[in-house]
């Protein structure tokens, strides 16, 4: 059986582990989000999602928190008219990736958060560690 302590920040870097992915993710799409297709009517960048699974841990016994998929988004690609773009059809339009601004932002606020979390379950974790040491040292 694993110290309750030790299986919180177990739990608390699966967190931090997955929620760097995510934010790692959500910077490809803000990055690539004007990337067109390289020829006439390709299809641009397409907007990648993250997805979360939860697995039990065999030595620990407690639940993890893992990157369960790195998907694409089905969403359609914005189509914009841009007749001198190397990218455009014989209509003159362009796709632009299927990546919105502000909901990759609220994504990465939200992640941020997340991640934020973890580390102070971590923090206090480890201060309770400090604590006992502290109180050990002074019962003697």
């Amino acid at each position: 059986m694993i110290d309750p302590i030790e299986a919180a920040i177990d739990v608390a870097t699966s967190g931090l582990e997955a929620h760097s992915t995510r934010m790692r993710v959500i910077s490809e799409n803000l990055a690539n989000s004007e990337s067109t297709g390289m020829t006439s009517g390709a299809n641009p960048y397409t907007r990648k999602t993250v997805t979360f699974t939860d697995e039990m841990d065999q030595a620990t016994g407690v639940d993890m928190v893992k990157v369960g998929s790195i998907g694409y988004d089905r969403s359609p690609y914005r189509v914009e008219y841009d007749p001198g773009n190397p990218a455009a059809d014989a209509s003159g339009f362009i796709k632009l990736p299927n990546v919105n601004l502000i909901t990759e932002m609220a994504d990465m606020r939200e992640a941020n958060r997340s991640y934020s979390a973890n580390i102070q379950v971590v923090k206090q974790a480890r201060e309770l560690y400090t604590m006992t040491v502290d109180l050990m040292r002074n019962s003697q």
